[in-house]
């Protein structure tokens, strides 16, 4: 079972190899020789035992031109940790199969697709000993799939389109496409795709939407992974429940107390679904003399 949309935004090419090397040649118009082969390979690049290092997904690609290691990271935000751990691994890699690595970071999110973007310059300003430029395949550059033709003409590709773009008021045509395309692959594949998206889909409406495209699919919900899901949408039935109470009481604590809440302050609480957050902010409604202090120091 994928449990989160960092799992899911890599595991994706460990289902369908050639969908990372397609996307480079038409997303990032990096001209990457057709494979011959591609085999995953282990992820753990653990050289001291208490220092635990370790990839998301690493492939080998054996092509005419040669063979690369396909390192694919997936990141849900900036982390400048990341400057030393990408370096690491590219260097490791090289060391260990003496062949190219190729760091490829995959992202939801377009504020941290420009940050990846960024290069990593090790050592003196000017004359610099490493540098690495990640590969980013990210909203802006991932294409948005929402014609059924081209969802069935490549259904990995479209279901990555849905895992990034899944949101807005574009989702319903994005995600319609994409149910139609598992229709015309093996039930197995359709049933661990439909997964992947269910995980990456961050928009609550977006998320029931395509469950609900998903309930008119009878092999999905036959397959035994699909229990799996169910009890998942049960549990975060409950989340959403919990957190939908204390969003209200958040609000009604400020309202009976006759405090006027802005619309950007009632719009900030609504679309917070950090529980611990939420139980602090109803906590100073209480105390607060206006709507904005619920928001101090933060």
């Amino acid at each position: 079972m994928v449990g989160s949309s960092h799992e899911a935004l890599h595991r994706i090419f460990q289902k369908d190899p050639e969908l990372l090397t397609r996307t480079l040649q038409r997303v990032l118009r990096v001209p990457f020789p057709r494979p011959t082969e591609i085999a995953a390979l282990n992820v753990d690049l653990t050289e001291i035992e208490p220092v635990e290092r370790r990839v998301d997904t690493l492939l080998r690609a054996e092509t005419d031109e040669g063979t690369y290691l396909l390192v694919v990271e997936s990141q849900g935000k900036a982390d400048e940790r990341k400057r030393g751990s990408w370096p690491y691994y590219l260097s490791y890699l090289y060391e260990k199969y003496r062949c190219e690595p190729v760091l490829i970071v995959i992202t939801q999110s377009s504020a941290t697709a420009k940050w990846a973007s960024r290069p990593i310059r090790l050592g003196f300003p000017g004359r610099h000993s490493l540098t690495v430029r990640p590969l980013v395949l990210g909203p802006d550059n991932v294409p948005v799939i929402a014609d059924e033709k081209q969802a069935e003409a490549d259904p990995t590709l479209a279901v990555l389109s849905a895992m990034t773009h899944g949101r807005g008021p574009g989702a319903m045509a994005i995600l319609e496409s994409l149910a139609s395309a598992l229709r015309t692959i093996d039930s197995d594949s359709a049933a661990v795709f439909a997964q992947f998206v269910d995980s990456c889909l961050v928009d609550p409406q977006a998320k029931q939407m395509w469950r609900d495209l998903m309930t008119a699919v009878q092999y999905f919900w036959r397959h035994p992974l699909a229990e799996q899901v169910r009890e998942e949408g049960r549990e975060e039935g409950l989340q959403q429940g919990r957190v939908q109470k204390q969003q209200e009481m958040t609000l009604r604590v400020l309202e009976w107390r006759g405090i006027q809440v802005p619309d950007d302050v009632r719009e900030r609480v609504l679309a917070c679904t950090d529980l611990d957050r939420l139980e602090v902010w109803a906590q100073r409604a209480v105390h607060a003399t206006d709507a904005a202090e619920l928001f101090a120091g933060e």
